[in-house]
């Protein structure tokens, strides 16, 4: 199958207060993948979004994947990327790879719109983190939460 990334329609997602927005083309759904849905319920094995940051925003909460795999490629401005305490400088033409348990998230800091690639692989599941709020999500359930601990027989008998 063959699909030009400008017959895709941009997609905005954006916080109520602003802080997070970006606005995505999903590469991988227009080719006939499905959401949170890999090869095993017969979607693709990788997802492939292309994303635009307008400046002074972030993409999302930082967070961490239990699972997930994401690749970054900047086509055009200057970002930031935080990985796991550290920020890091990005620039248009940079790969960024962001293995399973590092806290991400990426901020434009540039004074033009950030424009990249995320490829990912599409697990089966994934759990993900959000550090900063004690946060949790669950997918392919698309779920959050925050946890109490609990012992594990607790309610069973």
């Amino acid at each position: 199958m063959r699909i030009n990334e400008s017959d895709v329609t941009w997609e905005e997602r954006r916080s109520p207060g602003g802080r997070y927005q970006l606005s995505q083309r999903n590469l991988s759904l227009r080719l006939g993948g499905k959401k949170d849905v890999g090869e095993w319920g017969g979607g693709h094995p990788f997802d492939v979004a292309q994303v635009r940051i307008p400046p002074g925003a972030a993409n999302y909460p930082a967070h961490a994947h239990t699972t997930t795999w994401e690749y970054y490629l900047v086509t055009a401005g200057t970002c930031e990327i935080y990985m796991d305490d550290e920020r890091v400088r990005v620039n248009s033409g940079d790969h960024i790879l962001c293995p399973p348990g590092v806290v991400h998230q990426v901020s434009n800091v540039g004074d033009t719109d950030l424009c990249f690639y995320v490829i990912a692989n599409n697990p089966r599941s994934d759990i993900i983190h959000y550090p900063h709020s004690n946060k949790w999500m669950i997918k392919p359930q698309r779920k959050w939460f925050r946890m109490n601990e609990t012992d594990y027989y607790d309610g069973e008998e």
